[in-house]
């Protein structure tokens, strides 16, 4: 992201004030490989989850299925965050919504699972991946579970007019640092509402149930 905070809070809230779903290549009409890997992380139905960037996702909807209690759904975009709650009525009164910008904001309290499907890619400038990195940080349990998913090494190298940074599962583990264990990785050919296929990686990493301070850059982006 090498546009200021403000310039993407208004890039986003253009996309989802303007867009139909139907209209966005990152939809997806159920979260498999995400609720894949919440199923290999074995958490307990009142594990605290955050779902970073969640959009118009049903990825929240999904888990209040399944039984989970504590979930909260961050976006940058108040307009995604309005759109997913409407699209959630009745059940959207057990869900916090949060909007924030995860590059600067606080929440406050510790999760169990920070989930993120394709917001860490936007983050081409070595200054975001580390902000992000240290808002995880200070946002995850020792011993907590993450779920990143980004474009893999063969997917698009912009979405939404904007370029992205493309992973493997190893490229992901070195980016988050030796606190975190690589516990499962796939490789997933998304297809888009229009057709077209784009491949993403998704990772499970779990934190170290005593994490070191680490904030250094560890990956070298092509």
């Amino acid at each position: 992201m090498n546009h200021g905070t403000e310039d993407q809070a208004d890039h986003w809230q253009r996309v989802y004030s303007t867009r139909r779903v139907e209209e966005m290549s990152w939809t997806e009409a159920r979260p498999d490989a995400s609720l894949a890997l919440i199923d290999r992380a074995e958490l307990p139905k009142d594990a605290a989850i955050l779902d970073v960037g969640g959009g118009t996702s049903r990825f929240a909807d999904e888990l209040l299925q399944a039984g989970y209690r504590d979930v909260s759904v961050a976006d940058i975009s108040p307009a995604a965050l309005e759109r997913a709650r409407a699209e959630l009525e009745p059940d959207a009164q057990c869900v916090t919504w949060i909007a924030a910008d995860v590059r600067t904001h606080d929440f406050a309290r510790k999760f169990d699972l920070w989930h993120d499907r394709a917001v860490l890619h936007f983050m081409v400038e070595r200054s975001d991946r580390d902000a992000y990195r240290a808002t995880l940080e200070r946002s995850l349990k020792p011993g907590g579970r993450v779920i990143l998913a980004t474009f893999g090494p063969n997917g698009p190298t912009e979405c939404s007019g904007l370029p992205v940074e493309r992973y493997d599962a190893e490229g992901l583990a070195r980016l988050l640092g030796g606190d975190y264990e690589l516990t499962d990785s796939r490789v997933v050919e998304h297809r888009t509402p229009s057709g077209k296929t784009q491949q993403f990686t998704y990772v499970l990493l779990t934190r170290s149930a005593n994490p070191r301070d680490q904030r250094q850059d560890r990956t070298q982006p092509s």
